[in-house]
């Protein structure tokens, strides 16, 4: 007979707190019941595990060094995943309800954000949303956020992210620049162009160009339009202005309309070395509440396996 058919989650509870505790009339009076019966099961336990878990004296209950502490990290495990499956199982009964708080990057919010907030309010109208937009590091535990979506290297450990896409950039102008000036052959030649940059917070992005799986060369440039607004540089660039260097999901749709001329395609373009990342980040626990979840999978749906915005 295989005992071990017997041992329910129950009594690896009781189990724990024995180990923790390690008197068996604590876990008694805080459960309710008799200190026999805790006993008992514990008794039972072993039995069925064919190992002693405690050593019992008159004075304490300790746990053996071997049998005792390994199926107490078992148990704990154990427990911990029934817990886990048992609130996710809830949760689908559960209605998404309350506020919740999304910070996002300002252009990225107004594009990729902002238009879908009708769906996901239709899909959960208990749902209250709070939008903030800047560009600059937001710290969540400081800053009472629930969830931000950023660009860039992730680094932090302390948070958790939901990659959406690896961003990609696009060096390009407009049809009536490229006819005015021409196009480029050679990355050497942008000190030759009329250059838009963006300059942030970190000062104005460096131009990195590199043909496929080589090294990354920064080729310095003398802006004739410089500005912390990606919207004006956009603006300017489809104005004839000059040459732009933009991410995918702000230029990918002036390129698909013509308005605006990819570049130098043959190579690729960043203005960090390392890959920037899109994600939607938010403290490291292990369960996160169903707020934050059902957004992030509400935008992982929008966004698509291929971000809709590189197809």
């Amino acid at each position: 007979m295989d005992l071990t058919n017997s041992i329910d989650i129950r009594t690896l509870r009781f189990f724990i707190s024995v180990y923790n505790a390690q008197n068996f009339s604590n876990v008694a009076r805080k459960e309710d019941v008799s200190a026999s019966m805790i006993s008992r099961t514990i008794q039972q336990l072993e039995d069925a595990l064919g190992q002693q878990l405690f050593y019992r004296n008159t004075r304490a209950i300790t746990p053996t060094e071997s049998s005792g502490k390994l199926f107490f990290e078992y148990a704990k495990r154990i427990t911990e995943q029934f817990d886990e499956a048992q609130k996710a199982l809830q949760d689908k009964t559960i209605e998404p309800s309350g506020l919740v708080r999304i910070n996002a990057p300002v252009f990225f919010g107004q594009r990729h954000i902002a238009p879908w907030l009708a769906g996901l309010s239709e899909r959960y109208p208990k749902l209250l949303i709070e939008l903030i937009q800047t560009d600059e590091f937001i710290d969540p535990l400081r800053e009472s956020t629930d969830l931000i979506f950023r660009i860039g290297t992730l680094t932090d450990s302390s948070f958790h992210a939901r990659i959406f896409a690896t961003q990609k950039y696009h060096l390009a102008a407009s049809p009536q620049y490229v006819a005015k000036y021409g196009t480029l052959d050679h990355p050497t030649e942008l000190n030759q162009h009329k250059c838009l940059v963006y300059k942030g917070f970190e000062g104005p992005n460096r131009w990195l160009v590199r043909k496929p799986d080589e090294e990354w060369v920064h080729y310095p440039l003398t802006p004739l339009l410089s500005s912390n607004n990606a919207e004006s540089l956009m603006t300017a660039a489809l104005h004839g202005m000059g040459i732009v260097l933009f991410p995918d999901w702000l230029i990918g749709e002036a390129l698909k309309q013509g308005h605006l001329i990819k570049l130098l395609p043959e190579y690729e373009v960043a203005i960090k070395s390392q890959p920037q990342h899109i994600a939607a980040i938010y403290p490291n626990v292990r369960h996160p509440p169903l707020n934050i979840r059902v957004v992030i999978d509400y935008f992982a749906e929008i966004y698509g396996d291929t971000p809709y915005w590189q197809n």
